[in-house]
């Protein structure tokens, strides 16, 4: 066993080091996301301010994960080079995903050969997932808790057997796992919620009518924990905002409204899309075969139910994203925490498939070239990945990092500048700021889609400059209000990855 946590520790490892090295030999050190640099601002004002603000002095609640802003700022607190402590905790947190998937995968599928390795490997070289680890961002450790929430539910698995009591000792655990998963993204209470649903609907007690007491019990454990892990977040955020989620929430769901007008079945082909461009693709046959085992083992014993806990959380977790921010930008980050519960599934299937076809020449042959095609694919992937973050993390170095230096460089921090892309600018250049896409200017988020709206609100506020993209330009060319081009970053990189580079100008407000 001790073998194994190594091998995937390592294997974690080898993926994290070779993102990095990938963007430092590139361009430089740095995050694929402006977002990321969103989570470091507030990480630092905390821990040097004491202050949940992303502008000092100003308390806001644009941080869309406050557990994992906590865990940055620890990072600060220790004086460790955040670059460092960032890269720590994403390797920790990939490390820790394979460890998971090593023992759910036993779980699920207890007689397959090493079932629980290949899983553990599988979510640790998955590009999706190294990336996530090296972004900076919350999706990772999202994607860690999410697979220990499943764990924790299906420990009530092993009390059909055993029928030991402490029910509610295990919902109280399992909830405040819960809770810490809600802290990181406000999706993950509707896996809090699935798991219940799926203890009551799987009976592993027996009868919720003769079993009640240890239905409630561990249901009262589940919700006690959850609420009150997320208790203190909710006041804070009540208190500076009077709402109970971050702002990003309302602000993002503005943004990309339009989005919401394509065919439902569009939107959930956007957002599985991403998904499935990796080794995953050719684990497709594996997860029917999982499914077809599950299902025989639901027959004939309904507690198995609880396998199927994962799949409801990926459909549920790519439904909320279909139904309300269809969009798949940045290789489909949102959904990305999904891909572990994807390799519940397809590893074990894969390997059923070579498993039970091992007594034919032909099916073994197919079977055999199926699984060694899954397993080479995975580092294959792995180092087409690298090659994207290298590029991600060098757009964001030459466009939203050069752009916020040269603000720190050039204009005066007590002048109000009006900017989309508010990350970097706060960690390089803090001061004063109309946040045009409505994080921590949450009045923006009515009119965020209407230009001329926005121009009026800058002049109102007596913005004296504005940093934008192309595409973020809220002005016609001709627009009296919009005054000089002080500075644009002319980099090529993102025109060519389509894009265009980042901008500042003088506004003329009358």
């Amino acid at each position: 066993m001790r073998f194994r946590f190594i091998l995937i520790g390592l294997a974690a490892g080898i993926g994290v080091v070779m993102f990095i090295g990938a963007s430092a030999s590139l361009h430089d050190v740095g995050f694929p996301l402006d977002d990321s640099w969103i989570h470091q601002t507030y990480a630092r004002n905390l821990a040097e301010e004491g202050e949940w603000a992303f502008i000092p002095g100003e308390p806001s609640v644009a941080s869309t994960s406050p557990l994992f802003t906590v865990v940055l700022s620890l990072g600060y607190v220790l004086h460790i080079p955040f670059f460092v402590w960032t890269f720590i905790v994403g390797f920790l947190a990939l490390s820790v995903a394979g460890w998971i998937a090593l023992a759910l995968g036993e779980k699920m599928f207890p007689k397959l050969p090493f079932v629980g390795l290949f899983t553990g490997l599988a979510v640790v070289t998955s590009w999706h997932l190294v990336w996530a680890a090296t972004s900076g961002m919350e999706t990772m450790l999202f994607s860690t808790l999410s697979l220990a929430v499943i764990g924790l539910t299906w420990r009530e698995i092993s009390a059909q057997k055993t029928a030991t009591r402490g029910e509610f000792r295990r919902g109280l655990s399992t909830g405040l796992v819960g809770a810490a998963l809600t802290l990181t993204r406000p999706e993950g209470a509707g896996l809090v919620a699935l798991a219940g649903l799926f203890v009551v609907a799987a009976q592993p007690y027996g009868s919720w009518r003769t079993e009640w007491k240890r239905y409630l019990a561990w249901g009262g454990g589940l919700a006690l924990g959850w609420m009150a892990g997320i208790a203190p977040y909710a006041a804070m955020n009540y208190h500076i905002s009077e709402t109970f989620l971050p702002n990003t929430s309302a602000a993002k769901q503005a943004e990309y409204a339009n989005l919401l007008e394509l065919p439902l079945l569009e939107r959930y082909g956007r957002m599985f899309l991403p998904l499935v461009i990796g080794g995953q693709l050719l684990m497709v046959p594996g997860v029917i075969v999982a499914f077809v085992i599950l299902v025989k083992r639901i027959k004939r014993n309904r507690v198995a139910l609880l396998y199927l806990l994962p799949a409801a959380w990926i459909f549920l977790d790519v439904s909320a994203y279909a139904l309300r921010l269809p969009t798949a930008y940045q290789h489909g980050r949102y959904v990305m925490p999904v891909v572990p519960h994807i390799f519940l599934y397809g590893v074990g299937g894969t390997i059923a498939i070579v498993d039970r076809a091992r007594f034919g020449p032909v099916q073994r042959v197919a079977s055999r070239s199926l699984g060694l095609a899954s397993a080479l694919i995975m580092p294959a992937f792995l180092i087409m990945g690298a090659q994207v973050y290298a590029r991600d993390v060098r757009i964001i170095n030459t466009e939203m990092v050069t752009t916020a230096k040269w603000v720190r460089d050039h204009l005066p921090p007590n002048e109000l500048l009006a900017v989309h892309d508010i990350g970097a600018v706060g960690y390089y250049a803090p001061r004063s700021i109309l946040d045009l896409a409505g994080l921590v200017s949450p009045e923006v988020v009515p009119i965020i889609r209407d230009h001329e709206a926005i121009m009026e609100f800058m002049c109102t506020k007596k913005a004296q400059y504005l940093m934008v993209l192309p595409d973020q330009l809220p002005a016609i060319s001709n627009d009296p209000r919009l005054g000089d081009l002080l500075f644009i970053t002319n980099a090529r990189y993102a025109k060519e990855a389509g894009a265009g580079n980042m901008a500042v100008y003088r506004l003329n407000c009358p």
